[in-house]
Formats: structure tokens, C-alpha cells, sequence
């Protein structure tokens, strides 16, 4: 039996945790790093306050080199657009090595419908 994309990104909620919009804003400004893994044109529309961009395409083969991404102990809040490849991108730093990530339920478009504060500049590390 073949998997579709909703059946992975379903098997991988099951083994991460998640948050909503809200607290993931709250864990950001306590210090978390905001991971968007988007593409880099999706990002340039919007993304979450000094959030960094690692596309979920290249995310295993950037993590390494990524400068933000060296302490695998440090909080991570990963997003997408609505959710489904924020999910596959926290089980895949989990896999890797990382502790302490954390989904936001909803990605980047419940964010913007809670009305959190959104940025609009180009990424700086692509």
C-alpha cells in the first residue's frame, strides 16, 4: 500500500508536538528560533518576525551549514503556509538530532489569522 503526502504528514504529527499560533508567538519572543520552511518566494511575502528561511526541499542538506541551526538543544518553532510541511520538517530535525522543536498548528496562515505581527523583507540566508 502506497502512502499519500496527508498520510505522511499524519504519521509524522503523530510524533511531534505542536503548538497554536499564539504560544508559538510567545515561545519566539522567549527566545525560540522561528524556522520557516517554505519556499524563499513564499517567505519574501511574509514570514514571522526574524524568522529564518530553510525550504523544506533542502532542510537536511542545509541544516549543517546553517549558522542559526548549530546548538541542536535550542528551541525551534517550525512553520509552513498551513502546516502539513512544518509537520514533515519538525519529525526530520527530531531524526537529526534536535530536541527541543515544536509545529505551529496552521503555519504561517494562522499566524497572520491571529493577527500576529508579520514581516516583509527578503530572507538573508537562502
Amino acid at each position: 500500500m502506497s502512502l499519500t503526502a496527508q498520510d505522511l504528514v499524519m504519521q509524522a504529527k503523530a510524533h511531534i508536538q505542536e503548538c497554536s499560533a499564539n504560544e508559538a508567538a510567545e515561545r519566539i519572543n522567549n527566545g525560540a528560533l522561528a524556522l520557516d520552511v517554505r519556499e524563499p518566494q513564499e517567505f519574501m511575502q511574509g514570514h514571522v518576525p526574524n524568522a529564518i528561511d530553510v525550504p523544506r526541499g533542502v532542510l537536511e542538506f542545509r541544516v549543517a551549514a546553517h549558522p542559526q541551526l548549530q546548538n541542536q538543544e535550542q528551541e525551534i518553532v517550525v512553520y509552513c503556509q498551513a502546516g502539513g510541511r512544518g509537520a514533515l520538517a519538525t519529525q526530520t530535525l527530531q531524526q537529526m538530532g534536535f530536541t527541543n522543536v515544536i509545529n505551529m498548528m496552521g503555519g504561517y496562515a494562522a499566524w497572520v489569522e491571529a493577527g500576529l505581527t508579520e514581516q516583509k523583507d527578503p530572507a538573508e540566508w537562502e
